[in-house]
């Protein structure tokens, strides 16, 4: 929370990651051979003051290419949406330390997430 009495922009980062790591890192489908944000883009729409009730946050995968796919977001409490935001995703090899394809079995993941709705997100 800031001076303001709102979540501070920098949560709503903490808050994408979450939901992110809970999307990637399950135990049936993962990405454990590692991988890195290459961009995020947020447009914030309205404030949210501070509560102890969550939000949700609806995730959904846009655009899947050889060694990079986009993930896009809405922080929101029903119809109320707070933030959407967008983050591009690097499958990365942690021991060459360079980036590196999206394995047939993560392309098959992450097309069963694939929309191809994409919301305006500030450049």
């Amino acid at each position: 929370m800031d001076a303001y009495g709102h979540v501070n922009n920098v949560v709503f980062l903490r808050y994408l990651e979450e939901a992110r790591i809970d999307f990637l890192f399950r135990p049936e489908k993962d990405f454990q051979q590692g991988s890195v944000v290459a961009r995020h883009e947020i447009d914030y729409k309205r404030q949210l003051v501070h509560r102890h009730a969550p939000v949700d946050i609806e995730l959904w995968v846009t655009e899947i290419r050889a060694a990079s796919f986009t993930i896009r977001y809405e922080v929101k409490d029903g119809d109320q949406v707070y933030v959407k935001a967008a983050t591009v995703i690097v499958p990365f090899d942690f021991q060459t330390q360079r980036p590196r394809r999206i394995t047939a079995e993560e392309r098959e993941f992450l097309a069963e997430y694939r929309d191809d709705k994409e919301e305006a997100v500030a450049a």
